[in-house]
């Protein structure tokens, strides 16, 4: 399997280099240069098929001769072996042919823990088969941050610095990162959005300063290595459900767009999926973009479901790389138009491919509210605001397909807007509790990149 840049279709790069790399030298998000298949036959007859299995199974496509088939089995053993619930990733069946695929059984209790405790678990072979060392660079609008410092905590051969934009996420979420007391762990909390952060991360991967004393790794859903973990769970869904006989929806939340086109290139290497149906909060750029191809940024807003709350999501650049045939010189024009009008239209072929595989749907915070009510009073069921945007999606939709909304986060990391929803405050596990008197760890910057460097440079 070889990677190239979404900037550089010329780029013939190996899994290992792209890993450790996370963001290619142009600017680009690495791709892979053909897609692998799955059999889904094979996988579906298999009655007892692991999830351990399945992720050695679809991550041995992408990681070509890189690691042995037996090496990559232990990692994936390694990585679940501390999740809370015996299926890694449960799916809860509510009525007829509508599910919920629950993704907060791991450790930081978000779907983030099931591609970055792999990712850094990849990170520690690589590095000690080269003996080497790298610095971890990424932004957070709540949950990446945690999974990811949780990954990366106590490794020799990493150090890891998050910037995560001030007073913007949840307390528990700040928490989760800020209480980790690791030498290797650095956080930054920014004056600014999440958009912020995440720009000034970008822009330190291209820095000469940075690359001239340490090798920079991006943790980030640019990693390519976060996208095609990520993909496993869209297939082991699809097993639970035991309908092989129909095709299958997946309703998700999104930012960032990295968790949606991981099921988009599930279904590219082989589960039958019909439509993925994308949720936004009020942060509506890819709702606006997937629906009328209006891509033009607004003023983010902060809303109750706050890791969406996102205006330009990295992602969707590997989404436009495909629209356009892989044709790099076209989509580096698009980019740069988008970064200097702060917008683009995209009508005509590119938005009729997004319409082949995309629906969407933004939805506010009163109806993320009454959504979180709705599925307490009918089904018992407590899910997190940003779990809410895709139940009511799924809520919506009459078909005879598969329906699959994603739980992204535990509702006990949003207590205030459950407690606000139904009038109580969701019972948390005890490691949430352990972390809200424990000691705080961060500094507070300034938006300037500048600033973040010199913080970076002087702790490494």
């Amino acid at each position: 399997m070889k990677y190239c840049s979404t900037r550089n279709s010329k780029l013939n790069k190996t899994f290992d280099e792209i890993i450790i790399e996370g963001l290619a030298p142009d600017g680009g998000l690495y791709m892979p240069k053909s897609w692998p298949k799955i059999n889904i036959n094979e996988i579906t007859s298999d009655k007892n098929i692991s999830y351990n299995e399945l992720v050695t199974i679809i991550l041995n496509q992408f990681v070509g001769d890189t690691i042995k088939n037996t090496e990559l089995q232990q990692i994936a053993k390694k990585t679940y072996r501390e999740f809370t619930h015996n299926k890694i990733a449960p799916l809860v069946k509510l009525k007829d042919n509508k599910y919920i695929l629950e993704l907060f059984h791991g450790p930081t209790y978000a779907f983030k823990d099931y591609p970055l405790q792999m990712l850094g678990n990849l990170f520690q072979y690589y590095l000690k088969k080269e003996d080497k060392k790298i610095t971890v660079i990424g932004a957070t609008s709540g949950d990446t941050g945690s999974a990811a410092i949780d990954a990366c905590k106590n490794k020799d051969n990493i150090n890891i610095f998050i910037l995560h934009p001030k007073n913007k996420t949840s307390d528990i979420q700040r928490k989760q990162m800020t209480t980790i007391q690791s030498k290797n762990v650095f956080n930054i909390a920014i004056n600014g959005t999440f958009d912020d952060c995440q720009n000034i991360v970008k822009s330190l991967f291209v820095s000469d300063d940075l690359k001239k004393i340490t090798t920079l790794s991006a943790i980030n859903s640019i990693n390519w290595a976060r996208i095609a973990s990520q993909s496993v769970y869209f297939f082991w869904a699809y097993l639970q459900s035991l309908q092989y006989d129909k095709k299958v929806n997946f309703i998700v939340p999104t930012g960032n767009f990295g968790n949606v086109y991981a099921a988009h290139i599930s279904g590219i290497m082989g589960l039958p999926i019909n439509k993925l149906y994308v949720a936004t909060n009020s942060n509506d750029i890819m709702h606006r973009t997937i629906a009328n191809g209006d891509m033009s940024l607004k003023d983010v807003k902060s809303t109750i479901s706050p890791s969406m709350d996102i205006q330009i999501s990295s992602n969707f650049e590997r989404q436009l790389f495909e629209s356009l045939n892989y044709n790099s010189s076209d989509l580096s024009k698009l980019m740069k138009s988008f970064k200097d009008n702060n917008q683009y239209d995209l009508s005509g072929e590119i938005h009729d491919n997004l319409r082949l595989y995309y629906r969407s749907k933004g939805i506010n915070d009163s109806l993320t509210s009454s959504t979180i009510k709705k599925y307490y009073e009918e089904y018992n069921y407590i899910s997190d605001p940003h779990t809410a945007t895709s139940l009511n999606i799924l809520d919506e939709l009459d078909n005879n397909d598969i329906n699959i909304a994603l739980a992204c986060a535990h509702p006990a990391k949003f207590p205030e807007s459950i407690n606000d929803s139904i009038g109580i405050y969701p019972e948390q596990p005890l490691k949430l509790k352990e972390i809200l008197d424990s000691e705080e760890k961060y500094i507070n910057l300034s938006n300037d990149i500048e600033s973040v460097k010199s913080y970076i440079i002087d702790n490494i």
